[in-house]
């Protein structure tokens, strides 16, 4: 039996059918709770946010393109939550007025004696926190999609709006922002001691988020 697609299932909930808009959220949720995790790192505010994102879509639901297979619609409708996830997001960390202090507090602790190599597992996370928060926002999307999201350049391109060389360029250049102001904590540019750890990778310090 063929799967009812996501443009199918936006007309039956404007008829009224409010199971269908509960196969929306369940086929979409994943991957903006993925998101907003990310982008908000781990703040109270994830659930809320995916809920005023999925508030968003039962009151103004887009066009998903006529004519086209159930994969055209599913992409459609996923960059449209991307795109409000993103935005809803973005207005949380505006709005967030003990940003500054608590940044200001995890300064201080990595400025003490033994500089990081006495930075725990919290300050680790909050150092990689206010690294990405220094990307410009273009970058640290793109990084969160195709390190994380798995997502192929074509599908960034399509989510975001972006040719793929300027999803390519953003990606070279925000790993390589990340990776000078990660220094310390990624070992590069040291020989690892023998006998001793492995250094973090980036993209195992971002999956930490």
């Amino acid at each position: 039996m063929e799967e009812t697609n996501d443009q199918q299932l936006l007309a039956a909930f404007r008829g009224g059918d409010a199971h269908a808009f509960g196969q929306l959220v369940d086929r979409h949720q994943a991957s903006c709770l993925k998101l907003a995790a990310f982008l908000l790192g781990g703040r109270a505010e994830v659930e809320d946010t995916i809920q005023e994102v999925f508030l968003k879509l039962m009151q103004k639901p887009p066009n998903l393109p006529d004519g086209q297979g159930p994969e055209a619609c599913r992409a459609a409708l996923a960059a449209w939550l991307h795109r409000v996830t993103r935005n809803a997001c973005m207005d949380v960390l505006r709005s967030e007025s003990r940003r500054n202090h608590r940044e200001k507090a995890v300064a201080s602790r990595e400025a003490a004696p033994g500089g990081q190599n006495s930075v725990d597992a919290a300050d680790t996370r909050s150092a990689v926190e206010r690294s990405l928060k220094r990307l410009p926002e273009d970058q640290r999307e793109v990084l969160f999609l195709r390190l994380l999201a798995d997502r192929s350049y074509r599908e960034i391109a399509e989510m975001t709006g972006k040719k793929a060389g300027t999803v390519g360029w953003l990606i070279s250049t925000g790993l390589r922002a990340l990776g000078e102001d990660l220094e310390p904590l990624l070992g590069m540019g040291t020989s690892r001691p023998k006998g001793g750890s492995a250094r973090p990778t980036l993209q195992a310090l971002l999956q930490n988020l």
